[in-house]
This record gives C-alpha cells, sequence and structure tokens, in this order.
C-alpha cells in the first residue's frame, strides 16, 4: 500500500482505538504530516526502536509496540520452549504512555505463551539489565527513549546475558516484525486474562535490594568515604528513574548529606524544569547546580529519564570566586578510569590480565592511562551494547577481567551484572572518587588538571546537526555518500588534505567499508578494519601526539549527524586553539554536504 492508502485504513479501520482515528482525522489535509507518519515502519534497530509518540506506523504507539513484541514472540518461540519459559523481563521509565506500552508488551507475549515478568514500578535501564541475569530470562525489554525529548519513546531489547540484543539476533526479529503485513492479525490478550494464565507476573523489591547489593561490593575506597560522609552533594533524577535507586545506594555506602533537586524529584514525562532531560548539557544541571550555592555542595550530578547517563559539575574557584565546572563525559570518563585503576593498583585489588573497554569516539587519553597500569584497553563501535560484548566474550567466557567501561556520550560502568551503561554505580563512583579527592586535599576539578598533567592534554567535543522527518534522514544519508565519493577519489596525501576542507588528513577509517585509508605523496595504503560495519567515518588527523581526529557518524536513534572531534597536546593552549580550528572546519564542510 502507498502511504495514503495505509493512513486511510488506519483512520478509517474500526481496529484502531477512536483517540488514533480522531488524531489522525485531525491531519487529513497535511499531505506532509501524513508522509511522515505513513512512508515507513518505525526502523527496528539492533537493539530496538525510538520514535515520536503518536499514530501511525512511524510513530511510537500501542500498534507499533503490539507488532514489535508480536516479532519479538516469534523469535522466542523459535528459540524454543525453555526459552518461552525463561521468558521476558519488562522495565519502563517516566516517559509519557512508557506504563501503557509495557503492559501492552506484556500482553501481548503472553498472548503468545511467553512467560514475563513486568516491573512494578519505574525503574532504570541499569535494573532492567541486572534483572535479565538476575532472573536468568531469555530477554529483557526497556521502555526509554533515553536523554530525548519529551515527544519521543522507544522500544530497547535485552539479550540473554543483559546486554542490547546482538545483531544477528535483532536481524531475525527485524524480519518477524516484517513478516506481519496485517497489523490486525497480532495476539493481545486483556492485561486480566494475562495475569490469570499466571503467565504475568510483578516483580521489583527483591531485585532492587539485590542489585543495591551488588553495587556496594564495588565500593574501591571505602574508607575515604567513612572519612567524607558529610561531604555535600546536590542529585537531580531529571524526572525520571534514577532517583530511588540512586539514593539507597549512596545511602547504604555512608553518603550522609545527599540534596535533592525537589522540582525535579518525581516522574513526569513533560520534564516540564528543563528544554531536553538530557544530563549532557550544562542547563539540564542549572537548577541543582543553584541549589549546590546555597548549600555549599562540592559535587553536583543529575542522571537522565532511564539512568543511564549522568553528568556532573564540581565546586571550583575562579579568581577568588566560588563557581561549578560542568565536565565532559570524556573528561569523567577518563577520570573514573583513572580512579578504578589507580585505586586498586594501590590497594592490591587489581588483577592481572585486566581490561578496560571504550569506543572510537572517545578520548584517546585513554589508552594513555590503561597503559601507565599494564591494562589492556579495547576500543568498540559507538554503542554500549559493544562493551557488554566485550565483557561477554573476555571475562564471562575469556580468562580476562573487566574493570571499567566508558563512551563519551556520559556512559559508564564497573562491574559485570550490568552489561549497559549504568548512572547508578557511575554516581556511587563519582562521589567515592570526590570523597577520595578530598582526603588529598583536592576538587574534582584538581584532580582533572592533575591527571592532564600526567598524561597530556586532551579536548573533545561534539556537535549535532538535527533534520527532522523524512527529508531529513535522506538529507544525512546522501551526506555520507558524499564523503565515501571523495574519500574513494583521493589519490595522496595532497588529495586527503582537501577531504574535510582544511585541517591536515593523514588516513581515514571507513567502519561501513571495512578499510583504513593511509595517504603517503605517492599514493594510498589500504588495510583491513576488524570491527563489525558501521556508516562511519573517522579522519586522522596527525597532531602533536599523532592521534587527533574528526569523525561523522549518523545518530542511531535520533535524525541527526553527529561530528566529534579530538585533539592532544602537552600545550593546553595549543591543544584547545587546534580544537577551535578543527571544529569551525569540519562544521562548515558537514553543513555544506548537508545543505544547511
Amino acid at each position: 500500500m502507498s502511504y495514503m492508502d495505509t493512513y486511510r485504513f488506519w483512520s478509517e479501520d474500526p481496529f484502531f482505538d477512536a483517540d488514533t482515528r480522531a488524531e489522525l482525522a485531525a491531519i487529513k489535509d497535511d499531505n506532509k504530516e501524513i508522509e511522515d507518519r505513513f512512508y515507513k515502519d518505525l526502523e527496528f534497530g539492533t537493539a530496538g526502536f525510538r520514535g515520536v509518540l503518536g499514530a501511525g506506523t512511524n510513530r511510537m504507539n500501542i500498534y507499533t509496540v503490539a507488532k514489535a513484541s508480536a516479532g519479538l514472540s516469534e523469535y522466542i518461540i523459535s528459540c524454543g520452549k525453555e526459552a518461552m519459559e525463561r521468558g521476558v523481563v519488562i522495565c519502563y521509565d517516566s516517559r509519557h504512555f512508557s506504563p501503557e506500552f509495557a503492559e501492552i508488551t506484556a500482553r501481548t507475549l503472553a498472548a503468545y505463551g511467553i512467560r514475563v515478568r513486568l516491573s512494578d514500578e519505574l525503574r532504570p535501564v541499569p535494573l532492567c539489565s541486572y534483572s535479565v541475569r538476575y532472573y536468568k530470562a531469555f530477554a529483557g525489554v526497556m521502555i526509554t527513549a533515553s536523554h530525548n525529548p519529551s515527544k519521543y519513546n522507544g522500544y530497547k531489547v535485552y539479550g540473554e546475558d543483559g546486554g542490547q540484543v546482538p545483531p544477528e539476533a535483532a536481524d531475525v526479529i527485524l524480519k518477524s516484525i516484517e513478516s506481519i503485513t496485517d497489523i490486525r492479525t497480532v495476539k493481545i490478550l486483556s492485561m486480566e486474562d494475562a495475569m490469570a494464565t499466571g503467565l504475568v507476573e510483578k516483580y521489583g523489591e527483591e531485585v532492587d535490594k539485590a542489585y543495591t547489593e551488588m553495587l556496594t561490593k564495588l565500593v574501591i575506597d571505602q574508607d575515604s568515604i567513612n572519612r567524607q560522609a558529610d561531604m555535600s552533594i546536590v542529585y537531580t533524577p531529571l524526572h525520571g528513574s534514577g532517583n530511588k535507586p540512586v539514593r539507597r545506594i549512596l545511602d547504604r555506602v555512608g553518603f550522609k548529606n545527599i540534596h535533592i533537586v525537589k522540582e525535579q524529584e518525581l516522574p513526569d514525562g513533560s520534564f516540564p524544569t528543563v528544554s531536553v532531560p538530557n544530563p549532557e548539557n550544562p542547563e539540564a544541571l542549572s537548577m541543582a547546580i543553584e541549589l549546590a550555592k546555597k548549600t555549599d555542595a562540592s559535587l553536583v550530578f543529575g542522571t537522565d529519564p532511564d539512568s543511564d547517563r549522568i553528568g556532573v559539575a564540581a565546586r571550583t574557584t575562579v579568581n577568588g570566586e566560588v563557581t561549578y565546572k560542568c565536565f565532559t563525559g570524556n573528561q569523567m570518563g577518563l577520570l573514573l578510569l583513572d580512579y578504578v585503576l589507580d585505586s586498586k593498583k594501590r590497594l592490591g585489588t587489581l588483577p592481572e590480565n585486566s581490561f578496560a573497554v571504550t569506543t572510537i569516539v572517545s578520548t584517546k587519553l585513554a589508552s594513555s592511562v590503561c597503559k601507565a597500569f599494564g591494562v589492556e584497553l579495547q576500543e568498540t563501535l559507538t554503542g554500549f551494547k559493544f562493551i557488554g560484548e566485550r565483557i561477554k566474550i573476555d571475562d564471562e567466557f575469556g580468562d580476562k577481567h573487566f574493570q571499567f567501561g566508558f563512551e563519551e556520550s556520559y556512559g559508564y560502568l564497573s562491574g559485570v551484572d550490568v552489561r549497559d551503561k549504568d548512572a547508578v554505580v557511575a554516581a556511587m563512583l563519582i562521589c567515592g572518587m570526590a570523597a577520595q579527592s578530598f582526603d588529598m586535599g583536592e576538587t574534582l576539578v584538581d584532580r582533572l588538571e592533575r591527571v592532564y598533567a600526567k598524561y597530556g592534554y586532551g579536548f573533545e567535543n561534539t556537535e549535532s546537526f538535527t533534520l527532522e522527518g523524512k527529508e531529513g534522514i535522506e538529507k544525512i544519508a546522501s551526506s555520507m555518500v558524499s564523503m565515501r565519493e571523495e574519500l574513494g577519489a583521493a589519490k595522496n596525501l595532497e588529495d586527503a588534505s582537501k577531504l574535510i576542507g582544511g585541517p591536515s588528513v593523514v588516513a581515514v577509517r571507513d567502519y561501513q567499508n571495512s578499510l583504513r585509508y593511509e595517504f603517503t605523496a605517492d599514493g594510498v595504503k589500504t588495510t583491513p578494519i576488524t570491527l563489525p560495519k558501521s556508516n562511519v567515518l573517522l579522519y586522522e588527523l596527525g597532531g602533536d601526539k599523532g592521534i587527533d581526529w574528526a569523525c561523522a557518524r549518523p545518530s542511531g536513534t535520533e535524525p541527526k549527524l553527529k561530528v566529534y572531534f579530538g585533539v592532544y597536546d602537552s600545550d593546553r593552549n595549543t591543544a584547545e586553539k587546534r580544537l577551535a580550528e578543527i571544529e569551525s572546519q569540519m562544521s562548515k564542510f558537514v553543513r555544506g554536504k548537508l545543505g544547511i
């Protein structure tokens, strides 16, 4: 059917509820809006899908959720009776319709004979991942759109290891979803009938306790925490699901002076106090910082709606005036990596054959930190599913010992009982690190300067270009094609220097074609890339330490083209100046490709 035929079907068929049909009737004269809602199905990627709330095949609603759940059901059924009996754990965050989407998922799975454990209240991503492993479930579903604006929600699928479902399984689930050509054939039980069958049961407190106990075993320097138990800390859940688990673990390990931003404490899917509930944006912490000034707090942090990301600010003094510095995701990842490895080394708890994991678009200083402690650093593609995969391969089934993982987008993980980024354990570690710093007579800002002095200065940044709708997605795809065409036409170092309109390019990694192109005056040398294929171009730019870079990558969850930069130098001013130059030139280059 054409998009207009599908629109008419959704608008007129009594299978769809009255509110859905009324919503669609209201846009009957808006052809562009109709096309955007119906020109495709909401895409199921390597870990699920995310979309704008509303009626339509390209929107998040009870029908697209039920269809995805039916596809997931068919996949589980194909894996055998044991998989059906082990079943699925379902969690949800504070977004609009998250509880309803969680219920429709449970009702659909039960209709296909699959056992379900449904969270009895909102819980964050790390607890969903932990619950899958705790119950030895076959899969998990998390209803969330993470840090997206309030108009979004999403559906995230986990495998039996607690990590995001691997690409092979995602492909099978996608084919099962695509095989459903008539949504009216999807089987759904009422909630009463689903509970009555015994296939759906609620769960909660038992896992909360087990998760909290597990986290206490990951404390690194309890003595410092004990001595700094009265350290003033401000926390904001940003209207999300982190409120209870974060406060529970901080109290459990001994922090006694926690101040909560009351206006942002309770769940609210509208996120009324922030433009976007994303702790990557300093603006999201503005109310917390104001409270910190009133409470003389040393540390400020906030978690996003599903509590997998965390943003941090620390008190410092500039020209005699007290202010709060917001850390980037890379800076906090660098600090935590050094804290974990250095503390364990001094305490004698860092095992041989240890490893840490980061991503190709995260700070390159992580390599220097790991080298200093004799720890292997592994790089993966962007996405915590790849970090979880390395834990499974090298720790769970290998002879290595995972210590820490992070990505530049404010996601961190310690321990092996959760396989996704975990802002709850990160909050515990960050507060512990701050306590240790106070013991040493320094702030976290001082600590960062000490780390830079040891490993060299590194500055990274990210710029996102958002292009909504069908036209925007097409422009993003076209821009990546154009960049690859220019890469293919570059025959030597002189040609390469023109690739991104300014900075000298010495090599390019094309992760989609699995090749690294190294340019010389006489030609091009190619070597294979062993990571999975991904639509990413990373430009190597040399620099003082030979590791400067810029990268272009379409977002996997939003209509964005993301551009990353990293510059490293023994001199701070030189590094900052070069970063500004690369940002300006790369931004101009990308805008030209996007036609904006």
